[in-house]
């Protein structure tokens, strides 16, 4: 085993000395992904520039013993991310090639720190890359895989899983496999998106694309109050319409947005909801005037619709903010992202009101309305004495409240650390063994996220040490070293 000093000078040897940080300043940026209520310092930082250094700064760890995490832009919100205090953190962002643009076969190769945007922007203006979280400027196509990411036009379109279609990862021991979509056997590739990079880290990525619509509209309607919005939003589905996206915000979330964006919602509403479409011309408008008609009879009082590409930017650029629009209502804020069946949206809104009531907080709400998939921002300030433990303890309730109705404790942020906690709630211990099983199959060190996802500590059975065939070799793999 090599010591702390050893390794890092072995990643230095790697990647270049001014790219492995050691000091606790250049640290600092790192110590946490999206969600900063979790902290952690990292016994190094180092951001490798190609695949190879990725191969080499893995091998080295496992050499010397010492767990890893990789870490792509930080715009994670559940903790995936955070650092192991006495592990190398491996940054991904300068790996940002797009390698090849392939339209003929709609496909795009890329490096994991190729952000979620620019994927897009290379394959427009004739194709695009359709899962795009609200984070998408800044957001790596690497995390969105580790936590098969979704976005608003998942409704229609589907989340990142179904748009990978090969991967090459590194595994904790620093061996190469390639996974393929359309290979036989097992769907191991299917298995390592959303891994929560537990699994390995992926080094180069091939992606699908599609074709742009021929057209889009987009409406957005005003109405007294999200039970009211959630019934236009039951009655567009249960009329056969499928809506490339449908979005809601609740009265706190609109006066938050609207004071950062100035995009003209209506203060005095207590819901609005974004409701777009695409695809033929004939049949986009004829579901438009459908969708209008849908919104009126539930209530919706002031119904408006983007006449050019500049006003449904400035739609959307509300809903794409309101994260950062928190900034206006707290210092902090603890976000969610629980599942419920779209019925059930009226009683789990109310609980999430009677529970911030009790625990003397603000919750705005923003969520993916045609999937049930909501994103609950609890509110605080962490100067206030025991403001911080109240808000965690709130986001547990309310996800253990989308459990009761048949619901998920997440969609598209992952479990990390801020929800595994709550996996027992939704999993049996049988079914928890076996995605033990199934991680120490790609991981049999237990050097690869170590602490996140699993509820409690578990053991591979190994101990790091010269290299062993890997499992997944004897498997049959492509795998190399």
């Amino acid at each position: 085993m090599e010591n702390g000093a050893a390794l890092i000078s072995r990643l230095r040897a790697i990647c270049g000395a001014e790219h492995v940080l050691t000091h606790p300043d250049a640290l600092a940026p790192y110590r946490s992904d999206g969600l900063a209520h979790y902290r952690q310092t990292p016994l190094a930082a180092v951001l490798p520039a190609t695949g190879e250094q990725v191969r080499e700064v893995v091998r080295a760890c496992f050499m010397a013993g010492v767990p890893w995490v990789a870490r792509g832009s930080g715009t994670g919100l559940s903790g995936g991310a955070l650092p192991i205090a006495e592990g190398v953190l491996i940054v991904l962002a300068r790996l940002r090639r797009i390698l090849a643009v392939r339209l003929d076969d709609a496909r795009v190769v890329v490096e994991p720190g190729v952000t979620n945007l620019a994927i897009s922007r290379a394959v427009a203006p004739t194709h695009f890359y359709p899962p795009d979280p609200s984070s998408q400027v800044v957001c790596s196509i690497g995390g969105n895989i580790a936590e098969n990411s979704g976005g608003a036009h998942c409704f229609k379109y589907g989340f990142t899983t179904n748009y990978v279609a090969g991967l090459e990862v590194v595994l904790s021991d620093g061996t190469v496999v390639e996974l393929h979509r359309d290979a036989p056997g097992y769907d191991l590739l299917g298995t390592f998106v959303g891994s929560e990079g537990t699994l390995g880290v992926a080094t180069k990525i091939e992606l699908r694309v599609v074709p742009v619509p021929e057209t889009v509209r987009t409406a957005l309607a005003f109405f007294e109050d999200t039970g009211a919005a959630g019934e236009a939003v039951t009655a567009i589905v249960s009329a056969g319409i499928v809506p490339a996206a449908i979005e809601m915000m609740d009265r706190l979330s609109i006066r938050a947005t609207e004071q950062a964006t100035g995009a003209g919602y209506r203060l005095d509403a207590g819901a609005a909801l974004i409701v777009e479409l695409d695809g033929p011309e004939e049949e986009c408008a004829a579901r438009f005037e459908h969708v209008r008609a849908l919104c009126r009879d539930a209530g919706g009082r002031d119904i408006r619709v983007a006449s050019s590409e500049s006003e449904r930017a400035l739609i959307w650029k509300a809903r794409k903010a309101a994260f950062a629009a928190m900034g206006r209502v707290a210092p902090a804020y603890f976000v969610q992202d629980g599942v419920i069946p779209r019925t059930r949206l009226p009683e789990v809104l109310r609980r999430i009101d009677e529970l911030a009531a009790e625990h003397g907080l603000q919750v705005a709400n923003v969520f993916h309305a045609g999937d049930g998939n909501l994103h609950p921002l609890i509110c605080y300030d962490a100067a206030n004495p025991g403001e911080p433990e109240r808000a965690e303890e709130l986001a547990n309730l309310i996800l253990r409240a989308c459990l009761d109705q048949g619901g998920s404790i997440t969609g598209e942020h992952g479990v990390g650390v801020d929800k595994k906690s709550q996996m027992p709630a939704m999993f049996s211990e049988q079914d928890l063994d076996g995605f033990h099983r199934l991680r120490c199959a790609f991981d049999p060190h237990g050097l690869a996220n170590p602490g996140k996802v699993m509820p409690t500590p578990r053991l591979c059975g190994e101990v790091p040490g010269p290299y062993r065939e890997h499992p997944l070799e004897r498997a049959g793999v492509a795998a190399r070293l």
